[in-house]
């Protein structure tokens, strides 16, 4: 029977940590086989229906795997008919920044299972933000401090890409930074600059080509901009529906998210995405994060 090209991608989600917080509501929805989905902007309810004759794939999207590996969802997934894509962020240690993820030991035993379940190409693993700040000792560090670390695991994982970008310092995150200064002292974000951020991205690169993996840039056409020519690096699609196809075979549409920041160099492909700022706060509580609505 021929795959219709009215199948979606479920998209779990930009909003939130699904795999970390949300997979008993998840799996509910998808045993029901519809989703219930509000507008986070006119907060309108509609229904998606996500069988498997409906869903071509679902994007995962987070910085803990640890439940749903444990709980084997994803073999349970793939038994009842979906094909599974991951996104999985993996940045250096920082307590300042991330202050409850799992230890970055943990998460990458979870990239090493996550590639031998479900193969490598199916992974994308995602650097970001790139974040640069100081505190009142002066002086201007940035979180890139395990990022050989990272990639040496990765490169040897099979990862093919990683994908990047640097910090974008909207109000809510500097409401959150004015409640840290009683335990970090002066600590505010810092911008380096084109050139700076540049040289930053060039050195990634430089990095990433000895182990066969691509740098690409999320909503960064500024800097892919003022790279030279002899650099690589490309914008890149969180939601590859070319990809997907690829990968699993099937139609799906190719056509640009207009919900996202096509612009500023958004590669994703449409998709729908089921989960909610207010409904299903991340308790991540990553400092810099744009999703959270707590402040």
């Amino acid at each position: 029977m021929m795959e219709s090209s009215t199948r979606i991608v479920i998209s779990a989600s930009r909003r939130t940590d699904i795999p970390a917080f949300y997979m008993k509501w998840f799996m509910k929805q998808i045993e029901k086989g519809i989703f219930k989905i509000t507008n986070p902007y006119n907060r309108r309810v509609s229904n998606l229906p996500s069988t498997p004759e409906r869903v071509h794939t679902i994007v995962f999207w987070s910085k803990n795997f640890g439940p749903f590996i444990k709980e084997g969802l994803g073999t349970r997934l793939e038994k009842m008919g979906y094909h599974l894509f991951f996104n999985f962020t993996l940045n250096s240690d920082s307590p300042w920044l991330e202050p409850n993820v799992p230890p970055l030991d943990k998460r990458l035993d979870q990239l090493a299972v996550l590639t031998d379940r479900f193969t490598p190409e199916s992974v994308n693993w995602r650097f970001d933000p790139i974040c640069f700040y100081q505190t009142e000792k002066g002086g201007i560090r940035d979180n890139l401090d395990d990022f050989s670390r990272i990639a040496c695991q990765a490169g040897q994982n099979g990862i093919s890409r990683c994908i990047t970008s640097f910090m974008d310092d909207y109000p809510k995150i500097q409401k959150r930074v004015r409640k840290i200064h009683e335990s970090i002292p002066g600590f505010s974000f810092v911008d380096p600059g084109i050139e700076k951020k540049k040289k930053v991205m060039l050195a990634m690169e430089q990095e990433l080509k000895g182990k066969n993996i691509q740098l690409q840039t999320c909503c960064e056409k500024r800097i892919i901009n003022v790279l030279p020519a002899s650099s690589a690096i490309t914008q890149s699609a969180c939601i590859p529906n070319d990809l997907l196809v690829k990968i699993f075979g099937g139609r799906l549409s190719l056509k640009k998210d207009a919900g996202q920041r096509i612009k500023d160099g958004c590669g994703c492909m449409v998709s729908v995405d089921i989960g909610s700022y207010h409904l299903q706060p991340c308790h991540h509580n990553c400092l810099f994060c744009y999703a959270n609505p707590s402040i």
